[in-house]
């Protein structure tokens, strides 16, 4: 076992700066030239960029090349580490977005599990640990030894646009009691660190922090009871990491920046009132909320200053190392500082057990990696996930008689068809698109009142006036007819006056073959509400824990 103290007395400033960057790299393979890399960084290959920088870690994209797939990511894992190992470089952090869901980079084969809200619909703790341990598993296995996740945001506001369902619940004490269980299977399971994020909470936004400045409302008192719950708990539970949100709580800090670039938020309500003393790593520095009141060289300075350790994808990596090294020789950050951050990060790369970690393995990747065992496992699970909020009529499971599917989403539509036509049933598809037409609503409704029934599929249908029509519309000409909201369980509010509903909160692969299962009988439909959806005089329409479950 590796010391990290003496580690960093050999280190020099250069070398101690790099290990306060996680950056993003482009390409498959350590040693394969890509244009954006030189563009970017000036160099063509993902370890020259490790080199150049010194990094302390690297971050994986799909749409950056690097994960192709299972084997390949384990070569570029390989390739990374031996270049950081030949530079005289502490291992790498090679971290993910591996949330479950609809957050994922690293597609099938690797099991697939659905999101956040949907395993939470399982109501048990030990389901959400065992996802995200067989999700660290095969994390592990290509070489990714840190996944942020999960999200411990409470996602108070159902118009939220980058929350949302990947948010395990809107009730504070369930979304803790599920990030609780996430870091466990993480890092107690599978050995590789979690970062729980977004701090100090995203979940009442109306804003997506990519694309502008959110602004939490909350006062602190608000804070306290309603977005601090699940960070605690994921403190108690030794989470490695957590992740900065690029939003500002003015109650807490009134200078209107970003909690990522606020001292009174990461050092003042993190650090010492929740008690951490793990690593604070900021969400990506690309996005738009983080750089709008500053050049990237002093957000990184700002950063640092507030309490971070490591900066994520900084967007002009060569302005923020100059930055800091400037920021260093004027005395506004010292060494001991950085030494500081350095520290925490070789700390968790110890206690993470990567300076003796071995080079992935081929045949281990393949024995592992969307195992028979582990889709099983996340087939059951999934399954335990669908929630029938609703079913007046007793329409589920449906007969073995002709049926329409018919909705906005052509790849859900299609998929529930023939898993339908599987079991024998006929089927007849109809795909309206999200924001259908008038002349498609009445193609729908001819449709329907030919069929003996019909499946509805609803892809947040609460937002969509053409999505809620286009149910009316079916529901006024049929009789027998199944309404399925396969994102958002806020649809849930148009059965309100009786009807059949069923939820997935996750459009993914594995929970449409689920939802197809309950329709067909084969299961029967066990998900509860994670949480109270829509509202009428003095109480919830549908309260937490609604479900008719059989």
């Amino acid at each position: 076992m590796i010391d990290p103290l003496p580690v960093l007395a050999t280190m020099n400033l250069e070398q101690k700066i790099g290990q306060l960057i996680i950056q993003l790299v482009y390409g498959a393979a350590d040693d394969e030239p890509d244009k954006r890399n030189t563009e970017l960084f000036g160099v063509p290959t993902p370890a020259e960029v490790v080199r150049k920088y010194h990094l302390g870690g690297v971050v994986y994209f799909a749409w950056a090349g690097n994960t192709a797939d299972p084997r390949q990511i384990g070569r570029l894992s390989n390739g990374l580490q031996a270049a950081a190992k030949a530079a005289g470089l502490p291992p790498l952090i090679i971290g993910t977005d591996q949330e479950t869901g609809r957050v994922v980079r690293m597609g099938p084969p690797a099991t697939q599990f659905p999101g956040a809200m949907a395993l939470a619909a399982a109501h048990s703790a030990d389901a959400v640990r065992q996802a995200y341990a067989i999700t660290g598993r095969e994390l592990r296995a290509v070489g990714i030894n840190a996944d942020f996740a999960p999200v411990a945001d409470v996602n108070v506001n159902q118009a939220n646009p980058v929350i949302g369902v990947r948010s395990f619940s809107s009730e504070p004490d369930v979304v803790a009691d599920q990030v609780a269980a996430a870091v466990a299977g993480l890092q107690l399971d599978a050995g590789i660190s979690a970062a729980a994020k977004h701090f100090p909470g995203h979940g009442d936004t109306a804003t997506d922090s990519h694309h502008g400045l959110p602004v939490i409302t909350h006062s602190m008192i608000d804070w306290e009871a309603l977005d601090a719950p699940p960070f605690r708990a994921a403190v108690r539970s030794g989470v490695d990491m957590i992740m900065t949100g690029h939003l500002a709580l003015p109650d807490c800090d009134p200078s209107g920046d970003p909690a990522t670039l606020s001292r009174p938020v990461l050092t003042g309500l993190l650090r010492e009132d929740l008690d951490f003393s793990g690593v604070i790593i900021t969400d990506s520095l690309r996005m738009d909320a983080v750089r709008e009141s500053y050049g990237d060289g002093e957000v990184a300075v700002r950063a640092l200053e507030a309490g971070v350790d490591i900066l994520l994808e900084p967007a002009d990596p060569d302005a923020a190392v100059s930055a800091i090294r400037e920021a260093i020789q004027t005395g506004r950050l010292t060494e001991q500082r950085i030494d500081a951050s350095v520290r925490r990060i070789l700390e968790l790369k110890q206690r993470r057990g990567l300076f003796d970690v071995a080079p992935t393995d081929a045949a281990e990747i393949d024995r592992l990696v969307g195992s028979v065992e582990n889709r099983d496992r996340a087939a059951a699970i999934t399954d335990s996930t669908v929630t029938l909020v609703r079913d007046d009529q007793e329409l589920v499971p449906l007969p073995n008689r002709p049926t329409l599917v018919v909705g906005a989403d052509g790849s859900v539509v299609g998929r529930i068809s023939r898993g339908l036509r599987s079991a024998g049933l006929r089927t007849t598809e109809s795909v309206t698109g999200p924001d259908p037409s008038r002349e498609l609503i009445d193609r729908a409704r001819r449709q329907a009142r030919s069929a003996f029934q019909t499946v509805v599929v609803m892809s947040a249908g609460w937002r969509s006036q053409r999505q809620r029509m286009l149910s009316r519309a079916i529901r006024e000409a049929a009789s027998r007819v199944v309404l399925v909201a396969v994102t958002e369980p806020y649809d849930a509010g148009m059965v309100a006056d009786g009807g059949t509903m069923l939820l997935t909160y996750s459009a993914t692969p594995g929970s449409v073959d689920a939802l197809v299962r309950v329709l067909l009988g084969r299961v029967p439909p066990t998900g509860r509400l994670p949480l109270a959806v829509g509202e009428i005089p003095d109480r919830p329409l549908f309260p937490y824990g609604a479900g008719v479950v059989r």
